[in-house]
């Protein structure tokens, strides 16, 4: 494992066509939206797409490993959480070594961090049980909530099945009748960052960054459901800055604000001028088209 010793900052920019990004359980499961109108879709969404992906891509390798597996997708028996977590931590162990085993065991706690709660007897500090009933990993990947470039324009679709659920007679049963919300189309875009600091204490390494970076790349490969058709989200492009250093060469809102949206031609406009002086200060940009 290479120790990542350059701060990173990722934009990933996103179309939507006919689908529904991230529906809202509190609304009907209508897409999620801001307060002025704009298109959400949460950072423990993209986190949950980010997780599979990894699956797919790391196969369950020793070390690459995921924690939080949907329950649909569980590739190692378990059935909870817990049930996880008691396969690797199966006697009393130190503070120190517990956080040591499970950062090296799940590549999305030493990833985005997790909240660990177990018995106060299972982990040990100094020789004294941790009175504590929760311990946090604090991760070196932070990712914010994606947001859409333009407010969204919205379809309701009201939907029927053929069939009652239960024997109604001749009758309808009022639960074959449904509503379906999608956007027509939209642009989304998620913003990220690395931190190298984090990383040393969780031991995230460029070789972890390279698998994070592909799975933005292919985010919504094996994602396709009701809700999102199979082609009708896609990664438009991922822009990966990488600093010279670990503090960073500007700050991550100026590295953000080098990339604006046009919205009579549809594209994404860099800001040239600002980033050869940012490129002056040791800041590189990578940019890979989406799957």
């Amino acid at each position: 494992m290479t120790t990542l010793t350059n701060k990173i900052d990722f934009m990933v920019t996103i179309d939507v066509e006919n689908a529904n990004p991230n529906g809202d359980p509190l609304g009907g499961n209508t897409p999620r939206m801001t307060a002025d109108g704009l298109g959400l879709i949460s950072d423990v969404a993209i986190k949950r797409k980010i997780r599979n992906r990894l699956q797919d891509i790391c196969q369950n390798d020793d070390g690459y490993r995921i924690f939080v597996q949907a329950n649909d997708r569980s590739d190692d028996g378990a059935k909870s959480l817990e049930e996880r977590f008691n396969n690797i931590i199966t006697e009393e162990v130190d503070l120190n070594d517990f956080k040591d085993t499970v950062n090296k065991t799940w590549l999305d706690v030493r990833s985005f961090g997790h909240v660990f709660t177990f018995k106060p007897k299972t982990v040990k500090d100094n020789g004294k049980n941790v009175s504590k009933l929760a311990i946090g990993v604090r991760g070196p990947v932070s990712i914010s909530p994606a947001t859409s470039v333009e407010t969204l324009p919205v379809t309701a679709m009201q939907i029927t099945r053929s069939t009652n659920s239960e024997d109604k007679g001749n009758d309808r049963d009022s639960s074959t009748m449904g509503m379906k919300y999608f956007v027509d189309r939209a642009t989304y875009v998620i913003k990220g960052s690395i931190s190298p600091n984090l990383a040393e204490t969780t031991g995230f390494s460029k070789e972890d960054t390279k698998l994070i970076k592909e799975a933005l790349r292919t985010l919504f490969e094996n994602d396709q459901s009701a809700a999102r058709p199979d082609g009708s989200m896609t990664v438009r492009d991922v822009y990966w800055f990488e600093h010279s250093n670990k503090l960073g060469n500007v700050s991550s809102a100026r590295v953000y604000k080098l990339l604006s949206y046009n919205p009579e031609t549809k594209t994404f406009d860099l800001n040239t001028e600002k980033l050869d002086a940012y490129k002056d200060k040791g800041l590189s940009l990578d940019i890979i088209e989406g799957f």
